[in-house]
């Protein structure tokens, strides 16, 4: 795709147009480097009859590039103040539904109109855990999610076993993540305290783990991951309140040591205790 006859949007002019400024307490961080624009937008490889989400449009920086490649883009923003410089930036692409909401609390069927829509976001950092999981919860799925995030928050979720973590393998049973691309603090505007960088996540049709079992499959990893510094066989025997020979003789039956500490199973070490377990 060719983005080229989109023209560069100064946050700053904008903002000042309108008597706003970057509200820190909702974590407002305009991107507006055209090469990062250009990049998310790649690596949501959108076709011409995908819905699009975006989720935190802001000024509409990035809705741009999503619009000229979608069928369709949903873009939900929670600041009411920047619902009108919003609209006004979108007003060339009639192919945008701007919401006013709030994504945690909206129903994801209500703002789609499709599965395997593509969600595309420069998302506020403090709450990217939150946004992510109701994203993989909510039914209909996306086929791909694409984010900007803490440059640090992306590689947790992308670890592997060694340094897994719960939001690694909360992500992971979805679907497999990869960083497309890091983006300087300087892209955006007003320029945070950290690096960010672009995260891809290609979901499975089906969840690792059996969906009836995702309830059970969550409860021992969190289990596995209460007392971080303990071994599996403390842990587990804290997190689930049985005793250090029950959790030992789990983990042995599944060929696992109980010496072993959580963060370096893999998923299919977890699938097997957890099948072993209930």
């Amino acid at each position: 795709m060719n983005y080229s006859s989109i023209p560069p949007l100064n946050a700053v002019a904008v903002l000042k147009r309108y008597g706003l400024r970057a509200d820190k307490s909702l974590g407002q961080n305009f991107l507006q480097d055209p090469f990062a624009l250009e990049k998310i937008a790649n690596a949501a490889e959108i076709q011409a009859d995908d819905c699009v989400l975006e989720i935190g449009p802001g000024l509409g920086s990035l809705t741009r590039y999503l619009a000229v490649s979608a069928r369709k883009v949903a873009a939900v923003e929670l600041d009411p103040e920047l619902i009108p410089p919003l609209r006004a930036v979108l007003e060339p692409h009639p192919n945008v539904t701007v919401i006013h909401g709030d994504i945690l609390e909206l129903s994801i069927a209500e703002l789609v109109d499709q599965p395997g829509y593509i969600v595309a976001a420069n998302i506020p950092y403090n709450i990217t855990s939150a946004i992510i999981r109701h994203l993989l919860e909510s039914e209909p799925k996306p086929r791909r999610v694409v984010l900007t995030i803490q440059k640090e928050v992306a590689e947790r979720i992308c670890a592997r076993p060694g340094d897994m973590s719960l939001l690694a393998l909360s992500v992971q049973v979805y679907g497999s993540p990869r960083i497309e691309a890091r983006i300087s603090a300087g892209a955006f505007h007003p320029v945070p305290n950290v690096d960010s960088a672009i995260l891809r996540i290609d979901i499975y049709d089906q969840p690792l783990i059996a969906t009836e079992m995702l309830k059970q499959f969550f409860k021992l990893i969190k289990a596995g991951f209460s007392q971080k510094r303990k071994t599996l066989r403390n842990s587990l025997s804290a997190g689930l309140h049985i005793k250090p020979a029950d959790a030992e003789a789990l983990l042995t039956q599944a060929g696992i040591d109980p010496m072993r500490r959580a963060e370096t199973l893999s998923i299919e070490e977890w699938k097997t205790l957890c099948e072993g377990t209930w």
